[in-house]
């Protein structure tokens, strides 16, 4: 197993993230606050020296990623897979509008059951195999002892890091919701993968939208 470090990231405040919105994959871009954010952290992530950077090519996260570029040097390479989980017909709602229109998948979401996002989206099940194996894509990019930083989503680091490490998918909300470019930062141990750092990362201001 690669002994290289990865640090997931996850994108700075968007209007969405304030008004409660699903996001998924729309690409909503950062606002003035969450650009003002990602400055900030990646002032700090610069000091891990990281030797990559990958994002989502969704603008939240290019743009996350793009701050980190500016002081490292280093250019962006950007996989679709870690992007945000396809909510479907659910994209720009809150969930009190969810409630209103899709009662019954409301009701099994909040049960716990994986269920297809607004009907036409992607399960849990299938956002965490794509975004482990864009972790593990980005991890081969770096030697050992190197640091990868992967600029991506709530959701989608939840739920893959969840994997990564080993965990069944239904563990996945033992890990606290992520604030807006906070960073998760992964090492290699003994019997595979685990989560040294967790929620990592001041915000400028408080975080209003811990995951989506």
């Amino acid at each position: 197993m690669s002994a290289a470090r990865l640090v997931v990231w996850r994108h700075g405040q968007t209007r969405w993230n304030v008004e409660r919105r699903m996001q998924g994959q729309t690409d909503v871009p950062l606002d003035a606050v969450g650009l003002a954010q990602a400055r900030e952290a990646a002032v700090q992530l610069a000091t891990f020296r990281p030797a990559a950077v990958v994002s989502s090519d969704l603008k939240r996260a290019a743009q996350t990623a793009a701050e980190l570029a500016k002081l490292t040097g280093l250019e962006v390479t950007y996989d679709p897979d870690l992007r945000e989980i396809d909510v479907g017909s659910w994209a720009g709602l809150t969930i009190d509008q969810i409630h209103e229109r899709d009662p019954d998948l409301a009701r099994r979401l909040a049960a716990g059951e994986d269920v297809r996002r607004g009907g036409d989206g992607e399960t849990l099940a299938e956002l965490s195999e794509r975004a482990e194996k864009a972790f593990r894509r980005a991890i081969d990019l770096v030697a050992d002892g190197e640091t990868v930083v992967a600029a991506t989503h709530g959701m989608a680091t939840r739920v893959g890091v969840t994997r990564l490490v080993g965990l069944p998918l239904q563990y996945w909300e033992a890990l606290g919701g992520l604030r807006n470019c906070a960073w998760v930062v992964c090492e290699p141990g003994p019997r595979g993968w685990r989560i040294a750092e967790w929620n990592v990362g001041a915000s400028p201001r408080p975080d209003v939208g811990a995951h989506r």
